[in-house]
Protein backbone atom coordinates (compact mmCIF):
# COMPACT_ATOMS: atom_id res chain seq x y z
CA UNK A 1 0.00 0.00 0.00
CA UNK A 2 1.43 3.83 -0.94
CA UNK A 3 1.58 5.86 1.71
CA UNK A 4 -0.67 8.49 -0.78
CA UNK A 5 -3.56 6.25 -0.84
CA UNK A 6 -3.21 5.44 3.18
CA UNK A 7 -2.94 8.71 4.01
CA UNK A 8 -5.86 10.06 2.11
CA UNK A 9 -7.88 7.06 3.50
CA UNK A 10 -6.80 8.62 6.87
CA UNK A 11 -7.85 12.63 5.70
CA UNK A 12 -11.25 10.94 4.53
CA UNK A 13 -11.67 8.64 8.24
CA UNK A 14 -10.83 11.84 10.50
CA UNK A 15 -13.01 14.25 8.15
CA UNK A 16 -15.81 11.25 9.33
CA UNK A 17 -14.54 11.15 13.16
CA UNK A 18 -15.37 14.80 12.84
CA UNK A 19 -18.38 15.27 11.52
CA UNK A 20 -19.29 12.05 13.91
CA UNK A 21 -18.49 13.95 17.03
CA UNK A 22 -20.62 16.68 15.35
CA UNK A 23 -23.86 14.08 15.73
CA UNK A 24 -22.86 13.35 19.62
CA UNK A 25 -23.33 17.00 19.82
CA UNK A 26 -26.78 17.30 18.37
CA UNK A 27 -28.13 14.58 20.18
CA UNK A 28 -26.43 15.94 23.59
CA UNK A 29 -24.79 12.44 24.06
CA UNK A 30 -21.47 13.85 24.92
CA UNK A 31 -21.75 12.68 28.55
CA UNK A 32 -23.40 8.99 27.43
CA UNK A 33 -20.28 7.54 28.04
CA UNK A 34 -18.96 8.96 31.68
CA UNK A 35 -15.93 6.79 31.83
CA UNK A 36 -13.17 6.04 29.66
CA UNK A 37 -12.07 4.24 27.30
CA UNK A 38 -14.37 2.16 28.43
CA UNK A 39 -18.21 2.69 28.40
CA UNK A 40 -20.27 2.46 31.54
CA UNK A 41 -17.65 -0.11 32.69
CA UNK A 42 -18.53 -1.95 29.23
CA UNK A 43 -16.76 -2.24 26.02
CA UNK A 44 -20.22 -2.40 24.68
CA UNK A 45 -22.74 0.57 23.56
CA UNK A 46 -26.14 -1.81 25.05
CA UNK A 47 -26.00 -0.38 28.15
CA UNK A 48 -29.95 -0.59 29.91
CA UNK A 49 -31.25 2.12 32.36
CA UNK A 50 -31.37 -0.29 34.73
CA UNK A 51 -27.95 -1.07 34.26
CA UNK A 52 -26.79 2.78 33.88
CA UNK A 53 -28.43 3.32 37.64
CA UNK A 54 -26.75 0.05 38.94
CA UNK A 55 -23.33 1.87 37.74
CA UNK A 56 -23.93 5.44 38.59
CA UNK A 57 -24.69 4.02 42.09
CA UNK A 58 -21.59 2.20 41.93
CA UNK A 59 -19.54 5.28 40.88
CA UNK A 60 -21.22 8.28 42.26
CA UNK A 61 -18.06 10.81 41.29
CA UNK A 62 -19.02 10.06 37.62
CA UNK A 63 -22.48 11.54 37.75
CA UNK A 64 -22.75 13.99 35.30
CA UNK A 65 -23.62 17.54 34.78
CA UNK A 66 -27.56 15.75 33.94
CA UNK A 67 -28.25 14.74 37.60
CA UNK A 68 -27.91 11.29 39.00
CA UNK A 69 -31.19 10.31 37.59
CA UNK A 70 -30.64 10.74 33.69
CA UNK A 71 -30.56 8.24 31.67
CA UNK A 72 -29.18 7.79 28.18
CA UNK A 73 -30.87 5.86 25.26
CA UNK A 74 -29.11 2.96 23.58
CA UNK A 75 -28.96 5.54 20.57
CA UNK A 76 -27.29 8.54 22.16
CA UNK A 77 -24.39 6.07 23.74
CA UNK A 78 -23.64 4.03 20.34
CA UNK A 79 -23.24 7.63 18.70
CA UNK A 80 -20.10 8.41 21.61
CA UNK A 81 -19.61 4.64 21.53
CA UNK A 82 -18.90 4.81 17.80
CA UNK A 83 -16.85 7.64 17.53
CA UNK A 84 -14.72 6.75 19.91
CA UNK A 85 -14.77 3.26 18.23
CA UNK A 86 -13.46 5.21 14.47
CA UNK A 87 -11.19 7.32 16.64
CA UNK A 88 -9.12 4.70 18.09
CA UNK A 89 -10.08 1.26 16.77
CA UNK A 90 -9.51 2.44 12.89
CA UNK A 91 -7.59 5.60 13.32
CA UNK A 92 -5.31 5.07 15.82
CA UNK A 93 -3.58 1.70 14.48
CA UNK A 94 -3.59 3.13 10.55
CA UNK A 95 -1.84 5.79 11.82
CA UNK A 96 0.85 3.87 13.01
CA UNK A 97 1.09 1.34 10.04
CA UNK A 98 0.97 4.77 7.81
CA UNK A 99 4.12 5.79 10.00
CA UNK A 100 5.61 2.89 9.43
CA UNK A 101 5.30 2.84 5.67
CA UNK A 102 6.83 6.24 5.29
CA UNK A 103 9.95 5.25 7.41
CA UNK A 104 10.14 2.52 5.06
CA UNK A 105 9.62 4.07 1.83
CA UNK A 106 13.00 5.24 0.45
CA UNK A 107 11.52 7.71 -1.86
CA UNK A 108 10.23 9.88 1.09
CA UNK A 109 12.41 12.59 2.27
CA UNK A 110 12.60 13.97 5.74
CA UNK A 111 9.83 16.67 5.41
CA UNK A 112 7.66 13.62 4.84
CA UNK A 113 9.20 11.36 7.79
CA UNK A 114 8.90 14.56 10.33
CA UNK A 115 5.22 14.84 9.28
CA UNK A 116 4.39 11.61 9.37
CA UNK A 117 6.11 11.92 13.39
CA UNK A 118 3.63 15.26 13.69
CA UNK A 119 0.72 12.87 13.56
CA UNK A 120 1.04 9.94 15.65
CA UNK A 121 2.00 12.72 18.08
CA UNK A 122 -0.94 14.75 17.36
CA UNK A 123 -3.29 11.58 17.60
CA UNK A 124 -1.49 10.37 21.09
CA UNK A 125 -2.63 14.17 21.87
CA UNK A 126 -5.81 13.76 20.57
CA UNK A 127 -6.86 10.64 22.47
CA UNK A 128 -5.48 12.68 25.66
CA UNK A 129 -7.77 15.34 25.18
CA UNK A 130 -10.43 12.79 24.48
CA UNK A 131 -10.18 11.68 27.73
CA UNK A 132 -10.31 15.25 29.16
CA UNK A 133 -13.30 16.09 27.32
CA UNK A 134 -15.00 13.22 29.22
CA UNK A 135 -13.64 13.75 32.66
CA UNK A 136 -14.60 17.84 32.49
CA UNK A 137 -18.38 16.65 31.76
CA UNK A 138 -17.67 18.47 28.31
CA UNK A 139 -17.26 21.90 29.03
CA UNK A 140 -16.89 24.48 26.75
CA UNK A 141 -13.21 25.21 26.70
CA UNK A 142 -12.26 21.17 26.59
CA UNK A 143 -14.95 20.94 23.50
CA UNK A 144 -13.03 23.77 21.90
CA UNK A 145 -9.79 22.18 22.60
CA UNK A 146 -11.10 18.53 21.34
CA UNK A 147 -12.25 19.93 18.10
CA UNK A 148 -9.38 22.12 17.42
CA UNK A 149 -6.93 19.20 18.08
CA UNK A 150 -8.89 17.29 15.55
CA UNK A 151 -8.54 19.90 12.70
CA UNK A 152 -4.91 20.09 13.78
CA UNK A 153 -4.35 16.40 12.89
CA UNK A 154 -6.11 16.44 9.58
CA UNK A 155 -3.77 19.26 8.94
CA UNK A 156 -0.89 17.31 9.62
CA UNK A 157 -2.48 14.66 7.70
CA UNK A 158 -2.72 16.82 4.46
CA UNK A 159 1.26 18.76 4.95
CA UNK A 160 2.53 14.61 5.16
CA UNK A 161 -0.03 14.11 1.97
CA UNK A 162 1.36 16.69 0.28
CA UNK A 163 4.93 15.81 1.04
CA UNK A 164 4.45 12.63 -0.41
CA UNK A 165 3.35 13.14 -3.64
CA UNK A 166 5.69 15.74 -4.16
CA UNK A 167 8.59 13.83 -2.84
CA UNK A 168 7.65 10.95 -5.69
CA UNK A 169 6.92 13.47 -8.57
CA UNK A 170 2.68 13.18 -8.69
CA UNK A 171 1.51 16.44 -7.37
CA UNK A 172 -1.80 17.15 -9.14
CA UNK A 173 -2.34 20.68 -10.46
CA UNK A 174 -4.76 21.42 -8.19
CA UNK A 175 -1.95 20.78 -5.60
CA UNK A 176 0.86 22.97 -6.87
CA UNK A 177 0.98 26.71 -6.09
CA UNK A 178 2.63 29.27 -7.84
CA UNK A 179 5.80 29.96 -5.90
CA UNK A 180 5.23 34.21 -6.39
CA UNK A 181 1.70 34.11 -5.26
CA UNK A 182 2.58 31.75 -2.57
CA UNK A 183 5.18 33.92 -1.16
CA UNK A 184 3.23 37.06 -1.76
CA UNK A 185 0.12 35.24 0.16
CA UNK A 186 1.11 32.93 2.67
CA UNK A 187 1.04 35.17 5.42
CA UNK A 188 -2.34 36.94 4.25
CA UNK A 189 -3.56 32.55 4.19
CA UNK A 190 -2.18 32.38 7.82
CA UNK A 191 -4.34 34.91 9.20
CA UNK A 192 -7.28 34.36 7.40
CA UNK A 193 -7.36 30.31 8.58
CA UNK A 194 -7.13 31.50 12.24
CA UNK A 195 -9.76 34.18 11.75
CA UNK A 196 -11.63 31.11 10.16
CA UNK A 197 -10.69 28.89 13.05
CA UNK A 198 -11.76 31.42 15.66
CA UNK A 199 -14.89 32.08 14.35
CA UNK A 200 -15.29 27.91 14.25
CA UNK A 201 -14.31 27.73 17.71
CA UNK A 202 -16.57 30.40 18.71
CA UNK A 203 -19.74 28.64 17.12
CA UNK A 204 -19.06 25.39 19.47
CA UNK A 205 -19.13 27.62 22.61
CA UNK A 206 -22.42 28.75 21.50
CA UNK A 207 -23.55 25.58 20.22
CA UNK A 208 -22.79 23.83 23.45
CA UNK A 209 -23.41 26.09 26.41
CA UNK A 210 -26.71 26.09 27.38
CA UNK A 211 -29.52 28.72 25.88
CA UNK A 212 -26.75 30.53 23.79
CA UNK A 213 -28.53 29.45 20.89
CA UNK A 214 -32.08 31.65 21.80
CA UNK A 215 -29.66 34.17 22.70
CA UNK A 216 -31.23 36.14 19.59
CA UNK A 217 -34.70 35.24 20.30
CA UNK A 218 -36.60 32.82 18.26
CA UNK A 219 -38.92 35.40 16.69
CA UNK A 220 -38.18 34.53 13.30
CA UNK A 221 -37.27 36.02 10.17
CA UNK A 222 -35.71 40.00 10.74
CA UNK A 223 -36.37 39.68 14.73
CA UNK A 224 -34.00 36.82 15.22
CA UNK A 225 -31.91 36.64 11.96
CA UNK A 226 -30.52 38.91 10.66
CA UNK A 227 -30.97 40.89 14.01
CA UNK A 228 -30.88 40.00 17.39
CA UNK A 229 -34.16 40.53 19.36
CA UNK A 230 -34.88 43.52 16.67
CA UNK A 231 -31.47 45.00 17.26
CA UNK A 232 -29.03 45.27 14.80
CA UNK A 233 -26.15 46.15 17.30
CA UNK A 234 -27.77 44.86 20.60
CA UNK A 235 -25.67 45.34 24.00
CA UNK A 236 -23.82 43.04 25.66
CA UNK A 237 -24.77 42.34 29.33
CA UNK A 238 -23.75 38.84 29.84
CA UNK A 239 -21.10 37.72 27.14
CA UNK A 240 -21.63 33.43 27.89
CA UNK A 241 -25.57 33.87 27.03
CA UNK A 242 -25.35 36.39 23.93
CA UNK A 243 -22.19 34.50 22.97
CA UNK A 244 -24.24 34.41 19.52
CA UNK A 245 -24.19 37.83 19.24
CA UNK A 246 -20.36 37.91 19.26
CA UNK A 247 -20.29 34.94 16.68
CA UNK A 248 -22.30 37.00 14.26
CA UNK A 249 -19.90 39.65 14.48
CA UNK A 250 -16.83 37.39 13.97
CA UNK A 251 -18.94 35.63 10.72
CA UNK A 252 -19.45 39.44 9.58
CA UNK A 253 -15.83 40.62 10.07
CA UNK A 254 -14.06 36.95 8.68
CA UNK A 255 -16.63 37.10 5.85
CA UNK A 256 -15.84 40.72 4.77
CA UNK A 257 -12.05 39.77 4.79
CA UNK A 258 -12.66 36.43 2.87
CA UNK A 259 -14.57 38.80 -0.02
CA UNK A 260 -11.95 41.22 -0.04
CA UNK A 261 -9.11 38.64 -0.35
CA UNK A 262 -11.04 36.76 -3.03
CA UNK A 263 -11.14 40.04 -4.79
CA UNK A 264 -7.45 40.74 -4.50
CA UNK A 265 -6.44 37.73 -5.78
CA UNK A 266 -9.08 38.06 -8.72
CA UNK A 267 -7.24 41.30 -9.37
CA UNK A 268 -3.99 39.76 -9.36
CA UNK A 269 -4.85 37.06 -12.04
CA UNK A 270 -3.76 38.05 -15.76
CA UNK A 271 -5.97 39.54 -17.20
CA UNK A 272 -8.56 39.47 -14.21
CA UNK A 273 -9.16 35.47 -15.12
CA UNK A 274 -9.22 33.78 -11.34
CA UNK A 275 -6.37 31.31 -13.15
CA UNK A 276 -4.24 30.41 -10.55
CA UNK A 277 -4.80 27.29 -8.25
CA UNK A 278 -4.56 29.63 -5.13
CA UNK A 279 -7.43 31.75 -6.43
CA UNK A 280 -9.38 28.80 -6.62
CA UNK A 281 -8.47 27.95 -3.12
CA UNK A 282 -9.52 31.14 -1.52
CA UNK A 283 -12.71 31.60 -4.15
CA UNK A 284 -13.59 27.77 -2.66
CA UNK A 285 -13.15 28.57 0.84
CA UNK A 286 -15.27 31.88 0.53
CA UNK A 287 -18.49 29.76 -1.44
CA UNK A 288 -18.40 27.84 1.37
CA UNK A 289 -17.82 30.08 4.32
CA UNK A 290 -20.50 32.31 2.69
CA UNK A 291 -23.26 29.37 2.09
CA UNK A 292 -22.51 28.01 5.61
CA UNK A 293 -23.78 31.45 6.51
CA UNK A 294 -27.06 31.17 4.78
CA UNK A 295 -27.05 27.15 6.93
CA UNK A 296 -26.84 29.07 9.96
CA UNK A 297 -29.61 31.43 9.40
CA UNK A 298 -31.69 28.55 8.49
CA UNK A 299 -30.84 27.05 11.69
CA UNK A 300 -32.06 30.06 13.69
CA UNK A 301 -35.05 30.30 11.46
CA UNK A 302 -35.92 26.98 12.08
CA UNK A 303 -37.23 27.60 15.40
CA UNK A 304 -40.21 25.58 16.07
CA UNK A 305 -42.40 25.61 19.66
CA UNK A 306 -43.21 21.75 19.53
CA UNK A 307 -39.52 20.58 17.72
CA UNK A 308 -37.11 23.14 18.49
CA UNK A 309 -34.62 23.59 16.19
CA UNK A 310 -33.87 21.29 12.99
CA UNK A 311 -30.52 19.76 14.55
CA UNK A 312 -29.13 18.46 11.42
CA UNK A 313 -28.52 22.70 10.19
CA UNK A 314 -26.25 22.51 13.13
CA UNK A 315 -24.07 19.44 11.64
CA UNK A 316 -24.10 20.60 8.66
CA UNK A 317 -23.07 23.79 9.83
CA UNK A 318 -20.36 22.26 12.02
CA UNK A 319 -18.92 20.51 8.67
CA UNK A 320 -18.98 23.68 6.14
CA UNK A 321 -17.33 25.50 8.85
CA UNK A 322 -14.31 22.82 9.76
CA UNK A 323 -13.99 22.47 5.58
CA UNK A 324 -14.14 26.34 4.88
CA UNK A 325 -10.88 26.48 7.32
CA UNK A 326 -9.57 23.35 5.89
CA UNK A 327 -9.39 24.59 2.59
CA UNK A 328 -7.40 28.14 3.74
CA UNK A 329 -5.10 26.21 5.85
CA UNK A 330 -4.48 23.59 2.99
CA UNK A 331 -4.09 26.68 0.70
CA UNK A 332 -2.00 28.05 3.60
CA UNK A 333 0.33 24.79 3.81
CA UNK A 334 0.53 24.49 0.04
CA UNK A 335 1.82 28.30 -0.26
CA UNK A 336 4.46 27.92 2.24
CA UNK A 337 6.04 24.72 0.72
CA UNK A 338 5.91 26.57 -2.85
CA UNK A 339 7.34 29.40 -1.13
CA UNK A 340 10.41 27.56 0.53
CA UNK A 341 11.34 25.81 -2.12
CA UNK A 342 11.74 28.94 -4.22
CA UNK A 343 13.76 30.16 -1.85
CA UNK A 344 15.90 27.20 -2.10
CA UNK A 345 16.34 27.78 -5.52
Amino acid sequence: MQVKHLTGALIVITFLVIALGGVVRIYDAGESCPDWPTCFGTWGFDVSEAEQAVWYEAHPDEVDSRGADHRYTTFQIFTEWAHRLLAGVVLGPLVLLNWLLVRRDEELGSEAKLASSVVVALIVWQGAVGWLTVRMDNEHWSVALHLGSALAFMLSLIWLWLAAVRDRGEQPEWATFDPVLALKWRSRLAWLSAATLFTLFSGAFVSTTGGANTGCGVNGLYDSWPLCNGELLPSIDDWILQSQVIHRWLVVAVGVALLVASYLIWKEGEGGQCGSTLCKWIWGATGLYLVNIVIGASYILSWDMVDGYLEYLSLVHLVLASLAFLVLATAWLGSTVAALQERRL
